[in-house]
Formats: structure tokens, C-alpha cells, sequence
């Protein structure tokens, strides 16, 4: 079975950066998109960000635009997320999806996830 694997998670203080990864064993489908959600207590489940393999065509929710970035390397069927000034409120556990179109993500293939969490 295909297997997504997430790294880069860790504390880091507001303001401060992180670059998550997440890697698929194989290819997932002939055509697909990857992307991230979040999730942390008491919160309901977000979408963060997600590209397209083709075309690299990227989505970001409205909070995170102008401070994540989603790029890939198709080659290796990673996916990656820059993510800078880094909030409090990003704390979260991220995972990354894997889908045959960026729209059915959320109930794709997930990866076990990555703990984030911002100190204020």
C-alpha cells in the first residue's frame, strides 16, 4: 500500500519557520494532487494548502496566504511546506494528503502526521 510519511514538525516561537515534507512511496494515482490539513484540540479540522502534480497549480486557506508555501518534487512524490511567521494559532498536527484532484483530498490517503507547535 502507498504510504505517506510526514517530517519537519517541532516547537518554534512566533514569527519563527518551518519546513514540513511529506513523501509518498509511490506513486499514488496516475494523475493526483497533494496537500496538508490541520487539526488540534478543540478546533475543527482545516485545510491548509494543496497543489497539483501537473500543472503545480497551488490553493492556500486565506490565513496562511502570503506565510506557507506548497511546492513538490515530482520526481520523489514529495510534497513540501514552507511555512514562515508562524502563529500561536497555527499550532496544530499537520498531515499531508494524497487524492486524485486537490478537491477530494480530504477524504484521500492521509499520513500519520506532524506535530507544530508555536510558542507565544
Amino acid at each position: 500500500q502507498v504510504q505517506l510519511v510526514e517530517s519537519g514538525g517541532g516547537l518554534v516561537p512566533a514569527g519563527g519557520s518551518l519546513r514540513l515534507s511529506c513523501t509518498a512511496s509511490g506513486r499514488p494515482f496516475s494523475s493526483y494532487a497533494m496537500g496538508w490539513f490541520r487539526q488540534a484540540p478543540g478546533r475543527e479540522q482545516e485545510f491548509v494548502a494543496a497543489i497539483s502534480w501537473s500543472h503545480g497549480s497551488t490553493y492556500y486557506r486565506d490565513s496562511v496566504k502570503g506565510r506557507f508555501s506548497i511546492s513538490r518534487a515530482t520526481a520523489e512524490n514529495t510534497v513540501y511546506l514552507q511555512m514562515n511567521s508562524l502563529k500561536p494559532e497555527d499550532t496544530a498536527v499537520y498531515y499531508c494528503a494524497a487524492d486524485r484532484a486537490v478537491q477530494s483530498l480530504r477524504t484521500g490517503l492521509w499520513g500519520q502526521g506532524t506535530q507544530v507547535t508555536v510558542s507565544s
